[in-house]
């Protein structure tokens, strides 16, 4: 197991385990709540086929600590360059060539849902809590969150959302596509575990970043491009089929 900063890291059947690792509440001591280069050094196994995002204990993360945040605050300069640490961070995350999947017990407020919106896939336990609660401290997102949540669940909700400050639960989620599964609350984990197995066992390598570039690239590129892309990947895919 490795460490960097509040992350830590583990490999197991060749998926990536993340661990947002400050208990109880997994705030997020800075917006770069790790190294950017630690997390391409540790993702850089061509061997790895999926990443787990989970948090140590009954929270994924509660978000920013707010007495750290009005410290940075004082220094703009400085809060900005670990804001846009910090959205670099995601950045990655979203556009890495293997599935990013987020598991989510308890709270998920804040910085913590901003990363679990920048995941590929999102399961959460039924006691999982969702909310942007910065409108409460005058703040509002600030990692992506005000960019990628209207892409999950619509602008006017995602306004709503943002500006009433309201907590959002697991069926909730569902409904509003903010989340992809709610399984029991103890089961997240194991269930997501299942689940990136269940996408990646048995496929190679590259399968997986195709089909994983592919679908970044409808978000990226224009409809047109994005169609050329997957025609040529699909015929160098082609090329390797055992008759």
């Amino acid at each position: 197991m490795e460490k960097s900063k509040i992350i830590t890291w583990d490999v197991k059947d060749r998926i990536g385990l993340l661990t947002i690792d400050n208990p109880p509440q997994n705030y997020l001591a800075e917006p770069d709540f790790m190294e950017l280069g630690r997390l391409r050094e540790w993702t850089g196994d061509a061997a790895l086929r999926g990443i787990i995002i989970s948090g140590n204990g009954r929270h994924f993360s509660a978000g920013a600590n707010l007495e750290t945040l009005r410290l940075m605050a004082r220094d703009e300069r400085h809060l900005l360059t670990k804001l846009h640490q910090g959205r670099e961070l995601l950045d990655w995350l979203e556009n890495v060539e293997i599935p990013v999947l987020a598991s989510i017990s308890g709270a998920c407020f804040g910085g913590g849902l901003e990363i679990a919106l920048a995941c590929h896939i999102r399961v959460c336990g039924k006691n999982a809590l969702f909310a942007f609660p910065e409108i409460n401290h005058c703040l509002m997102p600030g990692l992506g969150g005000t960019v990628r949540l209207p892409g999950r669940i619509g602008f006017s909700s995602a306004v709503e959302m943002i500006l009433s400050g309201d907590i959002v639960n697991a069926d909730r989620a569902l409904e509003i596509g903010l989340v992809d599964h709610v399984v029991a609350s103890r089961e997240a984990f194991n269930f997501s575990y299942s689940l990136m197995k269940k996408m990646v066992d048995g496929r190679s390598s590259d399968v997986i970043t195709s089909v994983v570039r592919a679908v970044n690239n409808s978000r990226t590129m224009s409809r047109r491009e994005a169609m050329e892309e997957e025609t040529k990947m699909f015929c160098r895919l082609a090329k390797n089929i055992h008759e």
